[in-house]
């Protein structure tokens, strides 16, 4: 099975190594993808917008119809106390609830006894060093995301198969990532990241059909510090591909420069001037009290 990253989950009550962290196979949120979750980093001892993600994270357990078994402060204990627990100081930081087992079965997902945990490993980056540096090669794929009116995109979910087959496309078409689009025209989003192009100084992301990513939210609200226009909109893949700049956001990395799509060549210098401010101040805020909360030893 290969080896475990180090780190701690909270499971059942318990707080246990990552390789002893284990869920039943009749969980709904293995069987059926029942479940949400969100993700927040640690970065230098301190989290990153925890408020954000735990108003989202609670927002979507609402609109599941679940329930979590302690309230938000008692979830936030927990939080921090994998994080103290685990030593790492640069983390990534994950919350599930699933619908869980039915203690008799039942396939009515009222019946069922909702699960929550939680596990923090080292941080990981949607994209190597490298990558960050010389921008990453993306594909469009044939394959569409699953619409809105199926899924809520706005509830953080485990729903990727669209994603997954986009990218495998886009490993055999050479490329290290993938955008996939709604099937009338518009780019919507990739595997964990949100979408963003530059053209004429302003900034544009997709505005329906994509989670309501915390650094997505992040990156319009640092335009609006550097007075960068921005405007939500519908997002072509004719507009991705003449813009100026393209840049993705993610909990996993923050900000990332697109070099190419479909084997355009998108801008000149890599990151663009936009990008490379968004990035260093978006750096900068992870020491800011006001956007970051201590990790607090636990007892």
């Amino acid at each position: 099975m290969g080896e475990f990253p180090p780190g701690i989950a909270y499971i059942d009550g318990e707080f246990v190594p990552i390789s002893e962290a284990k869920i039943s196979v009749l969980d709904w949120g293995l069987l059926r993808s029942d479940a949400t979750y969100d993700v927040v980093h640690v970065w230098k001892s301190r989290f990153f917008r925890l408020d954000h993600h735990l108003d989202r994270f609670t927002t979507s357990v609402k609109k599941l119809r679940m329930e979590l078994p302690f309230d938000r402060d008692g979830l936030e204990n927990i939080l921090h106390q994998i994080v103290t627990r685990s030593g790492l100081e640069d983390a990534y930081v994950e919350m599930v609830l699933t619908r869980g087992v039915s203690p008799t079965f039942s396939r009515d997902p009222r019946d069922a006894v909702n699960n929550f945990f939680a596990f923090v490993i080292p941080f990981g980056w949607i994209a190597d060093e490298e990558q960050r540096a010389r921008g990453l090669r993306v594909h469009i794929a044939s394959v569409t995301r699953i619409p809105p009116s199926s899924i809520d995109p706005t509830v953080k979910n485990y729903h990727w198969l669209d994603l997954v087959q986009g990218l495998h496309e886009a490993y055999d078409a050479g490329k290290e990532n993938v955008f996939l689009g709604d099937g009338r025209g518009n780019i919507t989003e990739g595997p964990g990241f949100n979408i963003f192009a530059v053209k004429n100084g302003e900034v544009t992301t997709p505005a329906t059909g994509v989670l309501q990513g915390i650094t997505r939210h992040t990156a319009l609200e640092l335009c609006a510090e550097l007075e960068i226009a921005t405007q939500e909109t519908e997002q072509t893949e004719v507009a991705l591909k003449s813009a100026d700049e393209v840049f993705v956001t993610s909990t996993a990395g923050g900000i990332v420069a697109i070099a190419e799509i479909d084997d355009v060549r998108i801008g000149g210098e890599i990151p663009g001037q936009v990008t490379k401010k968004l990035t260093e101040l978006y750096w900068a805020k992870h020491s800011d009290p006001a956007w970051t909360t201590a990790v607090k030893s636990h007892n």
